[in-house]
């Protein structure tokens, strides 16, 4: 099975991932690739108890990620892959994860980030890390649901 997809959320496990994504991914495995959360044991715990029944979810490091993408007992599921910026999207797919596409469905307000799409605000690391996305020929989608409109993001970062 392959990797059903990358997704930029800043808020990783929540409403609109469990009730919106899943079902309509088919995934049987999330993994969030998050140093902050890799290291946080409650943070970890509070992921895997939102998870619905017959869906496991592994919390990994940056740097361990592409190893444990890899392992044949992962990599024969349908995986979603959360990540909270575009930063770690790059990371993955710079050190071999392949995916065709990466969906950028919120990444929220903080100071010194500039709102280009609903519930997309981005800093220039943010701009950065997803024009080197594109840069390695991976479609970007802004999409909050999967119910929602698919907008490509590549006309917006290129008018910045």
């Amino acid at each position: 099975m392959p990797i059903i997809l990358l997704r930029v959320d800043d808020r990783l496990v929540h409403g609109q991932v469990v009730e919106g994504w899943l079902p309509r991914l088919g995934v049987d495995l999330v993994v969030v690739v998050c140093d902050a959360a890799a290291q946080d044991e409650v943070q970890a715990s509070l992921m895997k108890m939102a998870m619905p029944a017959g869906i496991g979810i592994i919390v990994s490091s940056v740097d361990d990620a592409p190893r444990v993408l890899a392992s044949p007992q992962v990599s024969a599921r349908a995986i979603l892959i959360l990540v909270p910026s575009p930063a770690e999207a790059l990371a993955l797919l710079k050190n071999g994860v392949r995916v065709d596409r990466v969906n950028v469905g919120g990444l929220h307000y903080l100071v010194g980030k500039v709102q280009l799409g609903r519930a997309l605000f981005l800093d220039e690391q943010d701009k950065g890390a997803l024009k080197a996305i594109s840069a390695l020929g991976v479609r970007l989608e802004g999409r909050a649901l999967p119910s929602d409109p698919e907008e490509d993001l590549t006309p917006i970062l290129d008018g910045q």
